[in-house]
C-alpha cells in the first residue's frame, strides 16, 4: 500500500549553521544535540529556568546551504505562529556562538503516514532514523514515535516526487491525536505545562545523561522524586467537542483539561488518581473516555 503525506502548514523551518550549532544548542535544549547527524534526527523542546515549556521542536541535520559552505545545516521543525518567538530566544542564547539562525521558507514541513510511508521514503521503523534527500531537505522516522510515520523537510515540488499519495493534514491530526501525541502549544500551555506531566520521556524527548540544559534542575527533581500526579492520554468524545481549556469533571471534581480535539477524538491533562475512579469523566456535557496508548502503558503501570 502506498503511504500519504500531507503538508503541515502550522509547522516551519528554521536553520542554524555555523561551527558551534550544535555547541550553543547543547546547553539549551532538553535532548543530545550531539546525537543529530545525517542519519538521526532528535525531538527536544527549550525550557524556561523553572522548567516549563516554552517551545517542542524536531530537530534533523541536512547538506549546507550553498553559499555558506560550513559542512552541515541543523533544521529546526517548530510552531509556524511561533517560529519568530523561538528565532529571539535562540539569538538570545547564542552569545558569541558562531551560529546563523534563520528561517528557511524555501522548505516546507510534510508528514507521512500509513502503511508504506516509511518504506516509500526509504526510512527504518527506528524513531529518529534519517537521511539527507537529494537537492536539499532531509526525512526522518519521526522521533517522537515511528507510529506517526515520518517527518518530510523539502520543497513542496520534492515532497509530490517521493512516491506518496497526497492527503489533508487533518488526517495526519486524527492520527496524532488517536495516538495520544501533544503538538505544541495547542497541548501544552506556554509558559505553565512540564514536560513530563505531558509524555516528553516516553516520546524521546528528554536526555537524563546529556548534562545541564534550561529547566533541567525542575525536570530532573520531578523524574527521580516520582512527582508526576497528571499526563496527557487520548480520549474519545462522545457529545459535542469541547473546547481546548475546558475543565474535565468526575462528578462535582475537577480531574483535568481538554486540551486539541477533533471529531471525537482529543488529548485531556488528567490527573492520575481520576482513571482509578468509578465516576464517568465529563467535559463541556461531553463524556469522556481515556485511552492509554501502548507506547505509554508501561510508565503507567510502574507508578502501581
Amino acid at each position: 500500500m502506498t503511504g500519504r503525506y500531507a503538508i503541515l502548514p502550522e509547522r516551519a523551518l528554521i536553520g542554524i549553521e555555523g561551527p558551534d550549532a550544535k555547541t550553543f544548542l547543547q546547553g539549551i535544549v532538553t535532548n543530545d544535540v550531539t546525537r543529530i547527524g545525517p542519519k538521526k534526527a532528535i525531538y527536544a523542546a527549550l525550557l524556561t529556568p523553572q522548567g516549563k515549556f516554552l517551545h517542542e521542536f524536531v530537530i534533523a541535520q541536512t547538506g549546507a546551504q550553498p553559499e555558506v559552505q560550513t559542512g552541515e545545516t541543523l533544521l529546526v521543525d517548530c510552531e509556524a505562529a511561533r517560529r519568530d518567538d523561538l528565532i529571539r530566544r535562540l539569538t538570545m542564547y547564542r552569545l558569541r556562538a558562531k551560529a546563523a539562525i534563520a528561517p528557511r521558507d524555501d522548505l516546507a514541513v510534510a508528514a507521512a503516514f500509513g502503511e508504506g510511508a516509511l518504506a516509500a521514503l526509504d526510512l527504518p521503523p527506528e524513531p529518529g532514523a534519517a537521511r539527507i534527500l537529494e537537492g536539499g531537505g532531509a526525512a526522518a522516522t519521526d522521533p517522537r514515535l515511528a507510529a506517526l510515520g515520518a517527518r518530510i523537510y523539502a520543497a513542496p515540488a520534492t515532497i509530490a516526487t517521493l512516491g506518496l499519495t497526497a492527503a489533508p493534514a487533518e488526517d495526519y491530526d486524527a492520527l496524532r491525536l488517536a495516538l495520544g501525541v501533544p503538538d505544541g502549544s495547542r497541548d501544552l500551555t506556554v509558559e505553565k505545562a512540564t514536560l513530563l506531566d505531558n509524555n516528553f520521556e516516553e516520546l524521546n524527548g528528554v536526555d537524563w545523561k546529556k548534562g545541564c540544559y534550561v529547566g533541567q534542575e525542575v525536570t530532573a527533581r520531578m523524574h527521580y522524586r516520582g512527582l508526576i500526579r497528571k499526563r496527557l492520554l487520548p480520549v474519545r468524545i462522545e457529545g459535542a467537542m469541547p473546547e481546548a481549556g475546558a475543565p474535565v469533571t468526575a462528578g462535582e471534581k475537577e480531574v483535568g483539561e481538554m486540551r486539541s480535539a477533533r471529531d471525537g477524538e482529543g488529548l485531556a491533562l488528567l490527573r492520575l488518581d481520576a482513571l482509578d475512579g468509578d465516576a464517568p469523566l465529563e467535559s463541556g456535557g461531553a463524556t469522556i473516555t481515556p485511552q492509554v496508548p501502548d507506547w505509554l502503558a508501561p510508565s503507567l503501570e510502574e507508578r502501581g
